[in-house]
């Protein structure tokens, strides 16, 4: 009977030996046990194909761990702030990064709502436009005319009607900027007849006059800026005797308006 009770109690302890053995390698598995990126797409499918899609700089220079620190339960909310990398800017100040952001994702902004002054964090340059060349635009968010996604150059003539039938986008960039639309500069190349779209009176009178000014571009005379009216004397000096331009000082009194001469 005593055999048998030191018999039980010697199996009982082997029992118990063995299971601590058991255990406490287990245990410091768990207390050591890393997650790493390819763990992480055991359970997660959408965000690591995000990633791998157009993760960016998410993709290239960190991984799943360098953001999410831990893992629930053991961690109660492993979402990290942006601002745990992103700081240093007026832009990275911004509440509710995932409002225009997916971090899996972060250079494909999606743009909710009427946005201007998160969009000035950045862009302080075509701001700095609109406010010294008031215009419709300056009073419009941003993303009323860059829709949707950010990056989206939109056609001038989704607004405005164009000038001209023949006139392509590049054609409205070559007199407007977008931020400062009232702003009108254009090279010496600029063809006349987008000139004509608006004055249609003085490029018909022009190329109906017979005279040399008819192969004369409206930007070799009016350059570089609208409403830039040039002296008659800046391309021809004084051609008369100083006694007749002292008498008609105003070239036109004589000679008519430039668009339609009296030889």
């Amino acid at each position: 009977m005593q055999k048998g009770r030191r018999s039980g109690l010697l199996t009982m302890c082997c029992i118990a030996l063995f299971g601590l053995l058991v255990a406490m390698p287990l245990a410091a598995m768990a207390q050591d046990a890393v997650l790493s990126s390819s763990d992480c797409v055991k359970c997660h499918e959408q965000q690591p194909r995000e990633i791998a899609e157009k993760g960016s700089a998410h993709k290239t220079k960190i991984t799943c761990q360098d953001c999410h620190t831990g893992h629930r339960p053991k961690i109660a909310n492993n979402i990290p702030q942006c601002s745990m990398c992103h700081d240093g800017q007026p832009h990275f100040e911004l509440q509710n990064c995932m409002g225009c952001h997916n971090p899996h994702q972060p250079l494909e902004i999606v743009l909710k709502g009427d946005l201007k002054a998160p969009c000035l964090t950045c862009h302080t340059s075509q701001n700095e436009q609109l406010e010294a060349n008031p215009s419709a635009h300056t009073t419009f968010a941003c993303n009323f005319c860059h829709a949707d996604r950010h990056g989206v150059i939109p056609e001038c003539v989704k607004c405005h009607e164009p000038h001209s039938a023949q006139m392509t986008q590049a054609d409205c960039g070559s007199c407007h900027k977008a931020h400062k639309p009232l702003a009108v500069a254009y090279g010496d190349e600029t063809p006349s007849t987008y000139c004509a779209a608006c004055h249609e009176t003085a490029y018909a009178l022009l190329t109906k006059s017979p005279y040399k000014h008819k192969d004369v571009a409206c930007a070799t005379c009016h350059q570089g800026k609208h409403k830039m009216i040039p002296q008659c004397s800046d391309c021809h000096g004084l051609p008369h005797a100083e006694g007749i331009h002292g008498k008609f000082p105003k070239c036109g009194d004589c000679h008519n308006i430039a668009h339609d001469l009296n030889k």
